[in-house]
């Protein structure tokens, strides 16, 4: 029997969740391995980290479920790699507690190698080493390794295994990346960006990947930059900023933070607001977040949309593109660090 018995799959993982198990696709060489422990699988819990006069990381707690996934989403220079770094017991921090899987990453790293799985930004390769020789030799170190050649395979990379690291492409490099990850069968998988770099296509093989893994017991704590990505796959959403939690919850319970709804229409740029601010109710503040684009806020009503179209007619401005749009991910991150997420 292979190491992935596939079933009919919908389109996308949460597509797959709306219909139920008919979708799930099983990782079958976890199964009775997971252990199941009382427990979170990820417990960081008043967390400090500083270099120097910065501090990197400054007191963030958070669980990381048994067989759900994480997202820690953050500008950059926000501290979730140095959170991530720690949980990986790469770092040691100056103050709090980290246990994975109930162990310290630093003290228990001998026992607790074997049970986790870390995707590198970057991939960490020799740049000289072939794909599949790469890939061979991290299953080397597990006792139970799956078999290199269907995670070649299922990542596309079978045409690839003779190609030395540099000649790979970024996305090949990252698929690889998450191969070694992989192999070694692990109880919870640390991934660091895992679709970077990667098209449509191979977007949607990772995506399908890590939600199997949940499906199947293996817990996934995750960097993405993608707010599309975090929201289609995490159970829990983790946001940060100068290294403290300013968000954490579902995805649904994120994106509920603050405004209702929103009213978007395109009109010419840099038009003045001000009338329309006094004639919208109270709390309401439109802006225009990109030349010719504008946002409106709030509990948008007939009346909210019937305001804006009449001042439209007011100033003699004829809008296009109106919509009115549940609150997006995006736009609570824009609120809450007032930084993009790839900035």
């Amino acid at each position: 029997m292979p190491p992935w018995q596939v079933r009919t799959a919908a389109r996308t993982p949460r597509d797959r969740a709306q219909r139920g198990n008919r979708g799930h696709r099983t990782i079958e060489p976890w199964r009775g391995r997971v252990v199941t422990t009382s427990g979170p699988a990820v417990r960081v819990d008043g967390v400090v980290k500083r270099y120097g006069d910065t501090t990197a990381v400054d007191g963030i707690g958070f669980d990381v479920e048994r067989a759900q996934v994480l997202a820690l989403l953050g500008p950059n220079g926000a501290g979730k790699t140095t959170t991530v770094e720690m949980c990986e017991g790469f770092v040691t921090p100056d103050s709090g507690s980290v246990r994975v899987l109930g162990l310290d990453p630093i003290a228990d790293s001998d026992r607790l190698r074997p049970r986790i799985g870390v995707m590198l930004q970057g991939g960490g390769a020799y740049p000289g080493a072939r794909a599949g020789e790469m890939l061979d030799l991290v299953a080397a170190y597990s006792a139970d390794p799956l078999d290199p050649e269907w995670l070649l395979r299922t990542l596309g990379l079978q045409d690839n295994r003779r190609t030395p690291y540099r000649r790979l492409s970024g996305g090949q490099q990252q698929r690889l990346a998450l191969a070694c990850a992989l192999v070694g069968r692990p109880e919870i998988v640390f991934l660091d960006e895992p679709t970077a770099g990667l098209d449509a296509q191979a977007r949607l093989i990772v995506w399908e990947l890590i939600d199997s893994l949940r499906r199947d017991g293996v817990s996934v704590l995750l960097t993405t930059h993608m707010m599309d990505e975090a929201e289609q796959l995490a159970d829990q959403l983790v946001i940060i900023d100068h290294g403290r939690i300013v968000a954490a919850g579902t995805p649904a319970e994120v994106t509920a933070h603050g405004a209702a709804g929103q009213l978007r229409f395109t009109a010419p740029p840099k038009l003045d607001l001000e009338l329309l601010k006094a004639a919208l109710p109270e709390g309401f503040s439109p802006r225009e977040t990109a030349p010719g684009a504008y946002l409106v806020e709030g509990e948008i009503s007939p009346q909210v949309l019937a305001t804006v179209t009449a001042w439209c007619a007011r100033i003699d401005v004829l809008p296009s593109d109106i919509r009115i749009d549940q609150r997006r991910l995006e736009d609570v991150f824009l609120e809450l660090t007032g930084r993009d997420l790839r900035g």
